[in-house]
C-alpha cells in the first residue's frame, strides 16, 4: 500500500515559494534518502492544480507534512 499527500497551493505560491524551497527540498531529500518518499511533483499548473507526494507509510506522510516548510509557512491551503 502507498500513501498519497495532495497539496492545494495557497494564493500566489509562485511568488512566495522560492524563499522556502531550499528547506522544502532538503526535507524531500531527507525522506527520499530514508526510502519513505517514492515520488513527488506538481501537476501541470501548480497554482491551480497543486501537487502530490507518494510515501511508503502513513507515518512518513504525516511526519513529512508536520515539518514541511511549505506547510509551516502557509504555502499550502488548510484542508
Amino acid at each position: 500500500m502507498k500513501y498519497v499527500v495532495f497539496y492545494d497551493s495557497a494564493d500566489d505560491v509562485a511568488a512566495k515559494a522560492p524563499a522556502h524551497y531550499p528547506a522544502h527540498r532538503a526535507r524531500l531529500d531527507e525522506f527520499h534518502t530514508r526510502g519513505t518518499l517514492l515520488m513527488v511533483g506538481t501537476f501541470a499548473n501548480a497554482q491551480e492544480d497543486g501537487s502530490m507526494a507518494v510515501f511508503t507509510t502513513s507515518e512518513a506522510a504525516e511526519a513529512f507534512v508536520r515539518g514541511d516548510p511549505f506547510v509551516l509557512n502557509s504555502m499550502v491551503r488548510a484542508g
